[in-house]
């Protein structure tokens, strides 16, 4: 999980508001930051006045812009991310994030001990993706005769 560090001396982005039934953010000192438009690559930008910014008493810790404007962007699935990122941090959650490293973190560890997954066998990227396939579907008949097996006893 990376996290994102803001610029030194300045406020971070989690200090404005975001307000969904107006679509815009407001700064600490209540002033909107409307929005303006969407990048090609997913982010939404959300721009201040200059005029409003010009008199802020705060503009030295919100942004270093030489047209005295701050801009915020927002990812389109950022309402996701924020959901994902709730259910993380929930107590099941957590509990569920324990367990990762006996199912997820285990079968990849299989595969590379067990099934040539240390190193690519082949050369270019088709092949590459057929052994990893076959190393998944190797993995997945494991767990079915296994499954079977139990069921047997």
């Amino acid at each position: 999980h990376r996290r994102f560090h803001p610029t030194k001396g300045l406020m971070p982005k989690w200090k404005f508001r975001y307000d969904k039934k107006t679509d815009s953010y407001l700064c600490p000192e209540k002033h909107p930051l409307t929005y303006r438009t969407t990048t090609r690559e997913g982010y939404r930008e959300y721009k201040s006045d200059p005029e409003i910014c010009k008199a802020c008493s705060i503009l030295t810790q919100c942004t270093r812009s030489r047209n005295k404007q701050k801009v915020l962007v927002r990812h389109v699935w950022e309402d996701s991310k924020e959901r994902v990122r709730e259910n993380r941090l929930s107590k099941s959650g957590k509990r569920l994030y324990r367990l990762r490293k006996q199912t997820i973190e285990r079968s990849f560890a299989d595969a590379k001990q067990l099934h040539g997954y240390r190193y690519a066998r082949f050369r270019g990227r088709d092949k590459v993706l057929e052994q990893a396939l076959m190393t998944a579907a190797c993995q997945n008949m494991k767990k079915i005769a296994l499954h079977l097996a139990k069921r047997a006893r």
